[in-house]
């Protein structure tokens, strides 16, 4: 995919002096007091407005927080705590400016933070005169939120259609490329974990991937759904019993080109879905119909574990069993600690990923972690996601 990237621009000297607006994605999570909890988003915007900071450009950096009412202030909705952490990562002040819309005094050299930006009327529905005057505050506008990047909105799409010059900020530019690799040339198998509680709420990923994947690894309460597809008795586990014509063609695509969709062969069973719960290794076909499956057995965890150790790319979405669960955590711990150690490129992306990354201590051996949840289930279904499109298309003018 051809865009524009931030760094092409300071790299030829067209950046000094200008006036720099930033899109982040520094919506992080806060305590009942207001103070954040995790900064990752925030830390992980940083490298963009240093470099745009460097250049001598006049930065504005905005993003959004938490689901406001558009044209209601609430102080629970404010960027207040986000402006002084952010302060103390760049180590200079960054002033948090309200009702900026119609007008931002900011030099070069310096950076502010422009208020909630949900807050503006029209945001969410890309109101074409918010865009218009949102980009008529700056020079160069920069996309760097890729949480963002499948909505269509006034500071992510309209502000790209109409500002001088449109451009991908580092992150952006690294879900780019990251997603490039995996999925549009990808090195061969290809293997693609997806996993979750219900298949509908995936299904069409999934239906996507059964064209392009050499290995469809299901999860969770899918693979329960799967299973049943497979003719095997799952108790009374989660699963979509109206969706086993739909598993069932999945299963039978990748059959066609010659792949395969793993059905676990033994299974980790509970009588209850608690912590304290005893739990049982059974065979997949011994599962009572009193049993919750809540977890893969070790002969399925050490069958997919050496499919992801020969596997050329992986593409990584949702924990194989209740991790938070310790007795039926040990599958998405071998899941995990397989990636890790795979030679293969891998991607991985997701709430609950990230929160398996982060427990198994692995952030360091995935390929690229992506930021973005919506953004990147979307992906995984083929579709080209709004920012991309409209970066691409100022590229090509």
């Amino acid at each position: 995919m051809k865009v524009l990237r931030f760094a092409d621009l300071i790299a030829a000297g067209q950046v000094a002096g200008k006036r720099v607006f930033i899109r982040a994605d520094l919506n992080v999570p806060q305590d009942d007091a207001g103070h954040i909890t995790e900064d990752t988003r925030i830390r992980a915007s940083v490298p963009c407005i240093r470099m745009a900071l460097d250049a001598g450009a006049a930065v504005m950096v905005t993003s959004h927080l938490g689901r406001p009412t558009e044209g209601e202030f609430k102080p629970a909705d404010s960027l207040a705590p986000v402006a002084a952490r952010l302060s103390e990562l760049l180590g200079c002040p960054v002033p948090l400016v309200a009702n900026w819309v119609d007008g931002v005094t900011v030099a070069p050299g310096q950076v502010v933070l422009l208020e909630n930006c949900r807050l503006n009327k029209g945001e969410k529905k890309n109101n074409e005169a918010l865009a218009r005057k949102m980009a008529a505050l700056c020079d160069i506008f920069v996309h760097d939120a890729f949480g963002t990047a499948h909505r269509a909105e006034a500071s992510t799409y309209g502000i790209a259609q109409y500002a001088g010059v449109a451009c991908a900020g580092p992150l952006l530019s690294a879900e780019i490329d990251a997603v490039t690799q995996a999925l549009a040339h990808p090195k061969r198998p290809l293997v693609a974990i997806v996993a979750g509680s219900k298949v509908s709420t995936k299904l069409t990923i999934l239906q996507s991937l059964a064209d392009k994947v050499d290995g469809l690894i299901v999860g969770g309460g899918i693979a329960n759904t799967f299973m049943l597809a497979a003719g095997l008795k799952i108790g009374k586990s989660l699963a979509e019993p109206d969706l086993l014509d739909q598993a069932k063609a999945v299963i039978e695509a990748m059959k066609a080109r010659g792949a395969a969709v793993p059905i676990p062969v033994d299974v980790v069973t509970a009588k209850t879905f608690s912590a304290d719960a005893t739990a049982t290794v059974k065979a997949a076909t011994d599962v009572a119909d009193d049993d919750l499956i809540l977890d893969i057995g070790p002969q399925t965890a050490a069958t997919l574990a050496a499919q992801l150790m020969a596997a050329g790319t992986i593409v990584w979405n949702g924990p194989v069993g209740v991790f938070e669960f310790e007795a039926f955590s040990h599958g998405t711990e071998a899941i995990a600690r397989a990636v890790a150690a795979s030679p293969a490129f891998s991607i991985a992306g997701g709430g609950d990923t990230l929160a398996a990354i982060a427990k198994y201590g692995i952030e360091k051996d995935v390929g690229y972690i992506s930021t973005g949840g919506g953004a990147f289930l979307e992906v995984l279904e083929g579709k080209t996601l709004p920012a991309f499109d409209i970066l691409a298309r100022r590229a090509a003018a």
